[in-house]
């Protein structure tokens, strides 16, 4: 291959040749020249070997030559044909000595090797206990996997740090059209949000809110959560006098409800909790809500 990466231009040589299985002698090889990008290569390589496969088993014969791909019919023509190696300018070099690798050395270079991608999905399944489609979306790219392990290492919890990175996150990156490494959110940023919603300090939902503001450049979660007023209401004394004045404001409801069948109150719940999460403005705990509400439209 030949190029210049750095401005996107590739010209590549690609030499096939084909044997049938069982064959020890290599078949006659021909040279593809020029092809301008990956996924010609991969075409370009393929469309000769059905050639190739499609004259021998024909009857015909192999020649040796130069060819070039044609993309729009996808198929190789003869460019010229060389009917000697010689033309090709390569011969054996009797004073080029084997080369011997030790062991050793093999074995310190594999040692060296970084984590590869198919062990990192293998690493997150058993490490984490992720699922094999979380633990490949996570593991697609090294940038993403170190990521997301930084996030767990400060959040402390895998499937919750896994759910924002590829859902809130993924959404974030794609809205704004950049990697991973260029995230305004820093993993740091990611799991110091991750442990206020375990420690209930904000809800799920509230921390959408946190998300977004962080995504904005205003700080760190416990930042943003002190200037913004949005620490999650856990005391049950303030949520049970939220849930009084929100069930003596809807008292017909109220009555409709304890005089409801099993189904019907199951749908009406869903009213109260959520005037209750709208009268508290999203900061009361969810959970101490339903179970609080529970005991007193059935008390």
């Amino acid at each position: 291959c030949d190029g210049n990466m750095a401005e996107g231009s590739l010209r590549c040589d690609c030499n096939v040749s084909i044997r049938p299985k069982g064959q020890v002698e290599f078949g006659t090889r021909c040279e593809i020249k020029n092809v301008n990008s990956f996924r010609f290569i991969e075409r370009a390589i393929n469309s000769e070997i059905q050639r190739q496969i499609d004259l021998i088993e024909d009857g015909g014969k192999v020649v040796q030559e130069t060819r070039l791909y044609d993309p729009n019919k996808d198929e190789t023509r003869s460019m010229r044909s060389k009917e000697e190696a010689n033309d090709y300018r390569y011969f054996p070099d009797p004073d080029l000595l084997p080369v011997v690798i030790e062991p050793a050395f093999l074995d310190s270079v594999r040692a060296s090797l970084p984590e590869l991608p198919t062990q990192k999905v293998e690493r997150f399944q058993s490490q984490y206990g992720l699922s094999a489609y979380d633990a490949n979306v996570l593991a697609s790219s090294r940038e993403q996997a170190e990521y997301f392990e930084q996030v767990v290492a400060i959040g402390g919890d895998a499937k919750l740090a896994a759910n924002w990175v590829m859902v809130e996150l993924g959404s974030l990156l794609n809205k704004l059209g950049v990697e991973i490494d260029q995230s305004p959110v820093s993993a740091e940023h990611l799991g110091g949000m991750l442990l206020r919603i375990r420690d209930n300090t904000i809800s799920g939902k509230i921390a959408k809110t946190v998300f977004e503001k962080m995504a904005a450049g205003e700080g760190t979660a416990d930042q943003v959560i002190e200037a913004n007023g949005l620490k999650q209401v856990t005391d049950t004394g303030a949520i049970e006098k939220v849930l009084d004045e929100m069930l003596a404001a809807n008292a017909e409801q109220v009555e409709q409800y304890r005089a409801a069948d099993e189904a019907k109150r199951g749908k009406m719940f869903g009213f109260f909790v959520g005037q209750a999460m709208k009268a508290s403005k999203g900061k009361a705990n969810p959970g101490q809500v339903n179970q609080l509400l529970k005991a007193k439209l059935e008390g």
